[in-house]
């Protein structure tokens, strides 16, 4: 029995040096054995091995493989690269592909001999701090500035120390102060600090705008009983909260001038169609439309210059839809002048019309125009706000519409040719001015507007046989509540309307915002007939 006794003991010895040996990672074969395997202990050895024996580039490269899906291991135990490591970020594009160690290449033909590295939840978390704890020692700012990004808040001591140590060599202003804002994090929840410390910290703290100062700061007010630093953490709290608020309303002015923009766009041809001509253009949001699949169709000759592509498709729309505008004003509007009633069911009428054309060229399905680099993305003014570059794009372009079209009409011959002609036909008949030409080329240039309108329009939303509908109502509200036929009227009401919708939206609800600025509306008309800048011409003198 005691042999028995004694063989089992030295079973058990030789079981647990085994398990000593696997567990000690000290090479490759061993770190690959222990990521093969199913212990989250012994892979979580394995990470250590491999932060503290590999090149930086190395280490991030297996980490972040692992970290996101795209570490592998060739099981084809026929193989002598049996169990080698593999990063292939996609099997459909890669033919081969090469040991993370720098080995010999191995080509990819069967993508079942290839085993994912399984990560759990919890390594998950380890990974990531790995990754952005190599990333602190980067020589790239931006790759250093993720990294205390993803590492504030940690509580983790010894990252804590050596993000202290590099602090005082940090150059770069972003990244020290965002250095700063962990090492007054962790201060602030350091229960083994003083009061006057902490206190201290949670006022640095305060002064940051980070999302994670709020965490802290609740996370302080939940668990503290010291009535100082609770009652530091209510200040910093509500200096939080304040600044929240103050960019929380700068963001919600931003997107009210953005939509406003928008709206501009949209109304500002039919201000001088409808405004200064006297037509209810029914077809105005089929011209946005058509300027809208211009952009799509000049795309799709030049895949490969978007950004090209979509600046000369600007003048592009700008031509096509003002020759369908002189098209329509020739064939129909020409017969129907002073009798607004026909004009508006003829216009309807060719509206149905180019829709059903651009169904039957494109198809009724609705195409996607795609966005420039240097349109996507957004401008970072600090955490607490950003401003897309799309948006941005189009209050700029708005204001370049906005000013070019009022050159044209203050500058040029056509533009005190239209002016004669609105304001006094018969006078300018006298003078020379052949009205019916003039009435022509100022449909044409509303068109046209309204072309480029829809260039703009197909960076923010589909393009589609009925795209133009879901403007045509807003563009008559913007006309009439600035004031018919004044382009500054139309500015001013645009960018109100875009502003008093994203001020309602919040607690109203993006529906009953919209029925409550029509509400307005039709209650200001009541008082002020002609709009906010009345204008003389037909029109007005109608």
């Amino acid at each position: 029995m005691k042999n028995v006794l004694n063989v089992f003991k030295a079973l058990l010895i030789l079981a647990a040096s085994a398990q000593l040996a696997f567990a000690g990672i000290t090479d490759e074969a061993s770190f690959t054995k222990a990521l093969v395997g199913k212990k989250t202990s012994d892979k979580e050895l394995a990470i250590d091995w491999v932060v503290e024996t590999q090149s930086e580039e190395v280490a991030k490269a297996i980490l972040d493989g692992w970290l996101n899906g795209y570490l592998y291991y060739f099981n084809d135990r026929q193989s002598e690269q049996y169990q080698q490591l593999y990063l292939i970020q996609s099997f459909k594009t890669s033919t081969s592909t090469q040991s993370v160690w720098g080995g010999s290449t191995l080509n990819i033909e069967d993508a079942k001999l290839f085993k994912k590295v399984r990560v759990n939840n919890k390594l998950r978390g380890i990974l990531r701090g790995e990754i952005a704890s190599i990333g602190l020692s980067s020589s790239h700012s931006d790759v250093r500035y993720k990294a205390v990004s993803d590492l504030l808040g940690t509580k983790d001591a010894d990252i804590i120390a050596r993000i202290s140590e590099l602090r005082k060599n940090e150059s770069e202003g972003s990244v020290s102060e965002l250095m700063d804002l962990s090492l007054a994090i962790y201060s602030a929840l350091d229960t083994s600090a003083s009061t006057e410390e902490r206190v201290s910290s949670i006022e640095r703290v305060g002064d940051f705008k980070q999302s994670v100062v709020l965490k802290t700061l609740n996370q302080l007010l939940n668990r503290e009983q010291d009535p100082r630093i609770l009652a530091a953490a209510e200040r910093a709290l509500d200096s939080y909260q304040q600044s929240q608020a103050l960019y929380s309303g700068v963001e919600t002015v931003f997107f009210g001038l953005s939509l406003g923009s928008v709206l501009v766009l949209a109304g500002i041809g039919l201000a001088i169609t409808f405004g200064v001509m006297g037509v209810i253009n029914m077809a105005h949001g089929e011209l946005i439309m058509i300027g809208a699949y211009t952009t799509y169709v000049l795309q799709l000759l030049m895949p490969n210059h978007i950004g090209l592509a979509l600046i000369l498709s600007i003048p592009a729309a700008f031509i096509v839809s003002g020759l369908v505008g002189i098209a329509i004003e020739r064939s129909v509007i020409r017969h129907l002048y002073g009798r607004p009633l026909e004009t508006l069911l003829a216009t309807f009428g060719v509206s149905l019309i180019l829709q059903q054309a651009v169904r039957s060229i494109f198809s009724p399905l609705n195409r996607s125009v795609s966005t420039p680099e240097w349109m996507s993305g957004a401008l970072q003014l600090n955490p607490m706000l950003s401003l897309t570059y799309n948006r941005l794009y189009i209050i700029l372009f708005c204001g370049l519409v906005f000013i070019g079209l009022l050159m044209v009409l203050k500058k040029t011959p056509l533009g005190l040719q239209v002016r004669a002609v609105s304001q006094n036909r018969g006078m300018a008949r006298a003078m020379g001015i052949r009205s019916e030409r003039v009435d022509a080329m100022t449909f044409g240039l509303g068109s046209g507007v309204a072309g480029v309108a829809g260039v703009a329009l197909s960076q923010l939303t589909n393009v589609g046989p009925n795209m133009g509908q879901a403007y045509i109502i807003d563009s008559f509200m913007v006309v009439v509540f600035g004031g018919v036929g004044n382009l500054w009227g139309t500015l001013v009401a645009g960018l109100s309307l875009g502003l008093f919708n994203k001020i309602l939206e919040p607690w109203a609800g993006a529906v009953l915002a919209k029925i409550l600025v029509l509400v307005f509306i039709i209650l200001f008309i009541q008082k002020r007939p002609r709009g906010l800048f009345p204008q003389r011409g037909r029109a007005a003198e109608g």
